[in-house]
């Protein structure tokens, strides 16, 4: 494969440290890196040297000559006195853009939310992030470095952007740098795997999960003394074989390799002892949302919906910004009263929340993060284990230096961390977490995943990070014209449902943008329709009430004498069961769906 660009002994340094010394590394035709490694060692430093916008101390970055380059920068760099029109097309012609369907599939992709001819200027922050992305798309370049391209992306945005660059070059063309946490889409695109670590480039094939077996290979050749770190990766790696098998398919992921490495690791929850402890808690009964609707003046978010969360039950929410997840997560909180409908909750719950922002240090911005510590009780019990708060502390990857370092000094990632941290230490019983991940990167991620897994209450989850939701939850809701649907297939489930949602709306307009008011299900008879609507709406209700006898055998399950091993199998297999039926059911209710549509 042709070379495209190379560092040759690269060194950098700032006043207080070395960032990189004697770095050599490359990029080939057909490469499809993604960079990895903890907040502040570089990754995003490396991208504008290879760039060519920073120029290392010493060494040098060539570039093959005629080769074209772009970047993605975390800065903000558009003119906000230019339309989005004027960002992301320029002067082209609207005949020769509008023809060519690469441009029209980025802009259908990012920006078709977006007023053509609004100011960048008036955009939000993330909208912003968006026509920057856009921008460079629709460019034809060789080379493409994207710095955290999934920020401010919802879960379709970021499945977009991976199928984008799957399909933008050809196998053996074009080369991609990407720096991002996502690791469901470092596994989705990428081919080599950058580790950027105490000051060297370590280079490892294919995506995330083989990145993991590798560098739990390496840290037991090396007898590397980090012991907890290489615990904390072989959990992990437990996870990426065991919970997310379509990963191993990658044909550099040795799944024997893989086997052998985690024969002896546990599951990564022991979800019965977590749900019997959720019950000793919390009781029976956590929160009911029966029949409950929420308007804001004229506009209906949530409509008729009913979900009655179980003690121990994990679940993540998705949906389209503005759907309602914020709604629905005030209403279990607390903090928001239904328009109509129910809401009953338990005597003893106790809701503590995660907010995107950082209220919860306001107070003690000046403190240091050891007087903050030594507030709390002496000690803790997590995953059956009495822990101090240092200890803790130390779980979630503060070095002991850190302890003197004032809040309001800390980095965004460590300020997330303490926030968590903090929370976790008011033992709530109902833990719920608003878009987690921000400022993480992916060490941290699992670090934060491994303290969930002993976490022993109900825990509801918003985020738009698919590899965190399918990681830390056992059930996926959406919400969908202010419904509340169960998601038995998860992440592609939801993600099939909005693409027929969209389907819909597009059929539903004229070439000049008018509803056309198609009626439902318009090539049947009146017969027929009546009989489709009657068997949709019969599925509906019987899907809600197996759900509901799925939560009963949960309960009972965390009840049951742990001791009794054929009373848990019968459990298990009734458990079994009513899941298939489920299954056939919903399918069933999306072949109505679509033709009453």
């Amino acid at each position: 494969m042709a070379h495209l660009l190379g560092a040759e002994a690269l060194h950098l340094e700032y006043p207080t440290r070395v960032i990189f010394d004697k770095v050599t590394i490359g990029l080939d035709e057909g490469d499809r890196i993604g960079i990895v490694g903890r907040n502040g060692d570089g990754k995003s430093t490396l991208l504008r040297m290879l760039a060519g916008r920073l120029e290392p101390d010493e060494g040098r970055v060539t570039r093959r000559g005629g080769v074209t380059l772009a970047m993605l920068d975390q800065a903000d760099e558009l003119d906000g006195t230019r339309t989005v029109h004027q960002t992301v097309i320029g002067d082209i012609d609207e005949h020769v853009w509008a023809g060519d369907p690469n441009v029209r599939d980025v802009i259908a992709g990012l920006i078709s939310d977006i007023p053509w001819e609004s100011l960048v200027g008036d955009l939000s922050g993330g909208q912003r992030r968006r026509v920057a992305l856009a921008a460079l798309l629709i460019g034809d370049h060789d080379v493409i470095f994207l710095d955290e391209p999934t920020n401010h992306l919802d879960v379709e945005g970021i499945t977009w952007l991976a199928g984008h660059l799957k399909r933008r070059w050809s196998t053996n063309a074009g080369g991609l740098v990407v720096v991002t946490h996502d690791r469901w889409f470092l596994d989705e695109i990428c081919t080599a795997t950058w580790e950027v670590h105490d000051r060297l480039i370590e280079p490892f094939e294919g995506g995330y999960a083989a990145y993991i077996l590798q560098r739990v290979e390496r840290d037991q050749m090396a007898a590397t003394m980090e012991s907890k770190r290489q615990n904390l990766m072989k959990k992990e790696l437990a996870w990426l074989r065991r919970g997310a098998p379509a990963r191993t398919a990658k044909p550099k992921f040795r799944i024997d390799a893989a086997n052998a490495l985690i024969a002896n690791e546990p599951p990564i929850r022991d979800s019965v002892s977590l749900a019997s402890m959720a019950m000793q808690r919390l009781g029976k009964d956590v929160v009911d949302i029966e029949n409950v609707s929420v308007s804001y003046g004229d506009k209906q978010v949530l409509r008729d919906v009913t979900w009655r969360i179980a003690p121990g039950e994990r679940t993540g929410i998705l949906g389209v910004n503005g759907a309602g997840k914020s709604t629905l997560l005030n209403l279990v909180s607390g903090t928001l009263l239904p328009t109509s409908g129910r809401v009953k909750r338990g005597k003893t719950i106790k809701v503590a929340t995660l907010t995107q922002q950082l209220f919860e240090l306001e107070d003690i911005w000046n403190d240091r993060v050891s007087d903050v510590i030594s507030r709390q009780k002496s000690t803790y019990i997590t995953g059956g284990k009495e822990m101090t708060p240092s200890q803790m502390l130390e779980r979630v990857g503060f070095a002991s230096a850190q302890l003197s370092t004032q809040v309001k000094d800390l980095s965004g990632g460590q300020k997330r961390r303490l926030q968590l941290l903090l929370i976790l230490l008011s033992e709530p019983n109902v833990l719920i977490l608003d878009e987690p991940t921000n400022d993480l990167d992916t060490d941290m991620l699992a670090a934060i995943e491994d303290l969930l897994d002993t976490y022993p209450g109900t825990l509801l989850v918003v985020s738009h990070d698919r590899y965190l939701l399918e990681r830390v939850t056992d059930n996926q809701y959406a919400i969908l014209d202010g419904h509340l649907r169960h998601l038995p297939r998860g992440v592609d489930q939801y993600l099939e449902l909005r693409s027929a949602q969209q389907g819909r709306l597009s059929s539903s307009k004229s070439a000049g943008g008018v509803s056309t008011g198609s009626t439902r299900g318009g090539g049947l008879s009146g017969a027929e329709l009546r009989n489709s609507q009657k068997e949709h709406a019969a599925a509906a209700r019987k899907m809600e009430k197996i759900t509901a006898q799925i939560a009963g055998v949960h309960e009972r399950m965390a009840v049951h004498d742990q001791s009794d091993y054929a009373g848990l199998g019968a459990l298990s297999t009734e458990l079994a069961d009513l899941q298939a039926q489920l299954d056939t059911l919903e399918l069933r209710w999306l072949e109505l769906e679509e033709l009453l549509a």
